[in-house]
């Protein structure tokens, strides 16, 4: 355990951009082997759009990075936070726990919130738009998204008192996680089912990007599934009746042009006689 806290405390760049491309090269080979749907489309012009805004995401985060490590940094030296207010526990154990706050709060709360809130929503309505949903897909968010997530990392960081290792690992996991949960693989029901009782599984995150509620507003977990089973957010559907997509935004003019997606969260929000399918 020591070394995974050695290794994250001082993780150079270069590795984190491989943990990127690595786990988007992993599945993205295990989708042509193992498809969950046939998905009729141009797989490089569907990705070439995804990696766009797999780039802004990288400049966000990249830009406003210092904002990260000033929280955690202050977290520590002034003993604020879950983590700092714990008593003397086994290593393994208060990495758990600050792995299941920084989920909590930066990536279950925080998709929970936007798709509350309506000019959130408008942001990250583009991640929705996909109508072929694979590994790509994971890093598909708007900039102004991207900066609304960096937000509440930050939050999290403060309200679990993470030092900067335990975000660079969760930061990491929660990449290659993302990645699996949107990839267009098929695992045996079985299997499926029963890691859904510990992490998102890929049929579980599947029923999210359902085209119409409430199933769009319901599995709202990033690496544990234990918030959706807990908050009552949790639902199912069968693989064969989901169709990808949001209903405001089923035309291929609207979720697969780049000018558009990008204009989607300034434009006139549509409404439920704008409904397109």
């Amino acid at each position: 355990m020591n070394d995974i806290v050695n290794y994250f405390a001082t993780i150079p760049s270069l590795h984190r951009s491989l943990i990127l491309a690595g786990g988007i090269t992993i599945f993205w080979l295990l989708e042509n082997a193992f498809p969950l749907f046939r998905l009729d489309y141009k797989k490089w012009n569907h990705a070439g759009i995804n990696f766009f805004f797999t780039l802004t995401t990288i400049i966000v985060n990249f830009v406003l990075a210092f904002l990260l490590l000033t929280a955690s940094e202050w977290t520590v030296k002034n003993h604020f936070g879950v983590l700092e207010w714990l008593p003397q526990i086994p290593l393994w154990l208060y990495a758990l726990i600050g792995l299941l706050l920084l989920d909590l709060v930066g990536a279950y709360l925080a998709h929970l919130v936007q798709h509350k809130t309506k000019w959130m929503w408008r942001f990250h309505l583009i991640h929705h738009t996909d109508t072929w949903i694979d590994t790509t897909t994971a890093n598909r968010h708007h900039p102004g998204e991207s900066v609304i997530r960096f937000v509440f990392t930050v939050f999290a960081v403060l309200i679990s008192g993470s030092p900067m290792w335990l975000v660079f690992l969760y930061q990491s996991l929660s990449v290659v996680f993302s990645q699996f949960n949107h990839a267009n693989i098929s695992l045996p029901e079985k299997l499926d089912h029963l890691i859904s009782y510990f992490i998102v599984s890929p049929n579980m995150h599947k029923v999210h990007h359902h085209y119409v509620l409430p199933y769009t507003d319901s599995n709202y977990g990033n690496i544990f599934s234990i918030w959706d089973r807990l908050f009552g957010t949790f639902t199912k559907l069968p693989k064969s009746e989901i169709i990808y997509g949001v209903d405001t935004h089923m035309k291929s003019s609207e979720n697969n042009k780049l000018s558009n997606l990008i204009q989607i969260p300034f434009q006139k929000p549509k409404t439920q006689a704008d409904k397109n399918i």
